[in-house]
């Protein structure tokens, strides 16, 4: 018979280095991010004629407010030495941040669609994207309650602890599935092919996916 692995077999023995390998990657994303939509692209502005540019902020808010932001909040606990209670108000202000530039980012491209005359919700980018951010707000003001709340119970936080982190990982895994599928959308709505631009768009993707998988990982220790 085969002989059973131990469950500290998948335990992580360096969880500072996967972290730090995640704030590379965050760099990484925001200044290809960047790059894109100031260089390749038209730039930002949430009122302009050049429409683009109000589109350009959904973008960027998404994936470095909402995505890199909720990540660097689910790893708050293996980044900064602090004490239990400041990682909770760490975690939840980090995940507030991120909640806020997901709702501009959100009114962003409901604008750009006003604007320029195109349907909402219409593709699965759209569905899932909208269904994230509804399910992270929820999350979060049932997390505030339970945990930050003086009045709750520490019995209530002690059962609510594990459905908490399980519930939070997997919202956060449905935003890297938004944030994939709205690249890969842009990149044949612009009919990128094997030239600059696109390399870029499809390494924030790569990028992106390796960061959920590092994000993933700290939740492991």
């Amino acid at each position: 018979m085969p002989n059973k692995i131990s469950s500290s077999s998948y335990q992580v023995k360096s969880p500072i280095a996967i972290t730090i390998f995640g704030h590379l990657l965050f760099i990484a994303i925001t200044t290809l991010v960047l790059v894109w939509l100031l260089h390749f692209r038209e730039g930002l502005a949430f009122s302009s004629s050049n429409k683009p540019k109000i589109f350009n902020i959904h973008p960027l808010l998404m994936v470095i407010g909402f995505v890199l932001m909720a990540g660097e909040a689910i790893m708050a606990y293996t980044t900064t030495p602090t004490s239990r209670k400041n990682h909770k108000l760490f975690h939840m202000i980090l995940h507030l941040i991120a909640l806020l530039t997901g709702i501009i980012g959100v009114i962003a491209v409901f604008k750009f669609h006003n604007e320029t005359g195109i349907p909402h919700m219409y593709t699965f980018h759209s569905w899932i994207g909208l269904s994230t951010i509804i399910l992270f707000g929820l999350q979060w003001i049932l997390s505030f309650l339970t945990f930050l709340y003086p009045a709750a119970r520490s019995s209530t936080r002690s059962r609510v602890a594990p459905w908490h982190a399980l519930i939070g990982i997997t919202i956060f895994f449905m935003a890297i599935v938004a944030a994939e599928t709205g690249l890969v959308q842009k990149f044949i709505f612009l009919g990128l092919t094997r030239n600059q631009e696109g390399l870029i768009v499809n390494f924030i993707g790569l990028l992106i996916l390796l960061f959920g998988i590092s994000v993933g990982v700290t939740v492991l220790v």
